[in-house]
């Protein structure tokens, strides 16, 4: 993108100067305008157009790769933050944009932010701007920002998506750092079980091969194991690879997804944390649009794209459908027979008191306390039975050793 220096008066008559970056003259005098600047002098910068091209080489490049432009979730919010602190400050949004672009490098997160502020130097909107990424910026984001231009609370709706956010980032850590401990013992279980079987048994099968005598049953298929993965490793380890990618590409169609979201809701303990977690996300996403103006329908149908279950997306769906008057959700949600009671009651009182925001709210806390309820539930079980069946694996093999040697030792008359 083409760089400008400028010679300007800023509000207080201040002469100063300096570089914006902006696609063309005019959007850089505009850009200098949002900024409370009145433009003296405005230059092309030299060798811009050597960098324009050099930028659209790189566009080129990462198309012809495949790449995309997008902000981690972290930069997401950490942007939202800032513009809604610079906003409540009496920025105008073309001048926070600008601010924030100034300060980044050359990332993903500057370049998406750049685009935004040129967009609206331009007259776009900031929701129409955002529509521009939808990998960063999803329609609940693009929703709440469009409430908050059309009912001037801009700055309300950005600080409501931060709180949103940072609760669904805070409950997505939880889980993650609830497997942590169980991933290492099964993982250090699984590396001990196959340095035994590939190092350490066929030492002790040489042995018992010179010895000779019959081996118990349990020390044969011990022997057997080894051998086959010290011959056949590799081509185990090819059919699980290639497995693993398999089901991995399944999962990520709509059909393979349908059926890994009904499995997490069978399963036992992991069916309380997917239900937790999913029912949490519903009430939070919905209460969040509807206070900030979203119409019940639209909010509903983000809801259904956001949940993160397809069987439970599926369900609000169909709700979606039988909701008739557009305001009352609590039956239709309760025909399904997906959500439970408590849900659907609380939904119910809410309607009948004209708050129901507050009742998604306090939905969205009950639901919060028992996802962690469930978390210490799965980690108090799953742990000691990870250990105990590493533990039972390794005794196999102990076992097995030593019944032959009792076996070769007493032959032997020892």
């Amino acid at each position: 993108m083409p760089t400008f220096n400028y010679i300007a008066r800023d509000s207080k008559g201040t002469r100063t100067d300096g570089t914006v970056e902006a696609a063309d003259r005019s959007a850089a005098l505009l850009l200098l305008q949002q900024m409370g600047c009145a433009p003296l002098s405005l230059t092309q910068a030299a060798g811009a157009r050597k960098s324009n091209g050099s930028a659209k080489s790189k566009i080129k490049f990462k198309f012809s790769t495949g790449q995309k432009t997008r902000m981690k979730p972290r930069a997401m919010l950490l942007f939202s933050r800032e513009l809604a602190d610079l906003l409540s400050s009496g920025m105008t949004l073309g001048r926070a944009l600008h601010t924030q672009a100034r300060r980044g490098s050359e990332t993903a997160a500057s370049t998406i932010i750049k685009r935004l502020r040129d967009e609206v130097v331009q007259g776009s909107s900031l929701s129409d701007a955002l529509r521009i990424y939808p990998d960063t910026f999803p329609k609940l984001y693009v929703s709440m920002v469009r409430a908050g231009e059309a009912s001037g609370a801009l700055v309300e709706a950005l600080q409501g998506l931060c709180t949103h956010y940072e609760r669904v980032q805070e409950a997505r850590s939880k889980v993650v750092t609830a497997m942590i401990y169980p991933c290492i013992v099964l993982g250090v279980g699984v590396l001990s079980v196959v340095g035994l079987m590939i190092f350490i048994v066929p030492k002790f099968s040489t042995i018992f091969d010179e010895l000779g005598g019959t081996m118990p049953l349990p020390t044969r298929i011990l022997m057997g194991i080894s051998n086959g993965m010290i011959q056949y490793g590799w081509l185990i380890l090819l059919i699980l690879g290639g497995a693993g990618i398999a089901f991995r590409r399944y999962i990520k169609t709509p059909d393979g997804r349908k059926w890994m979201d009904a499995r997490l809701l069978q399963l036992p303990v992991v069916c309380k944390i997917t239900q937790a977690n999913a029912f949490a996300h519903f009430a939070r996403t919905l209460g969040t649009l509807i206070r900030n103006g979203v119409p019940i329908l639209k909010a509903l149908t983000i809801s259904e794209e956001t949940v993160g279950n397809r069987v439970i997306a599926e369900e609000i769906s169909a709700a979606r459908t039988r909701v008739t008057d557009g305001s009352s959700i609590s039956g239709p949600l309760a025909a399904g027979g997906v959500f439970p009671e408590l849900l659907t009651d609380m939904l119910a009182v809410g309607e009948e008191t004209g708050d129901l925001p507050g009742a998604l709210a306090q939905i969205a806390r009950r639901y919060d306390e028992e996802l962690d309820f469930s978390i210490k539930i799965l980690t108090t079980v799953l742990e000691p039975v990870l250990i105990l069946g590493v533990a039972l694996v390794i005794g196999f093999v102990a076992i097995s050793m030593l019944m032959a040697v009792f076996d070769l030792t007493s032959g032997l008359g020892v």
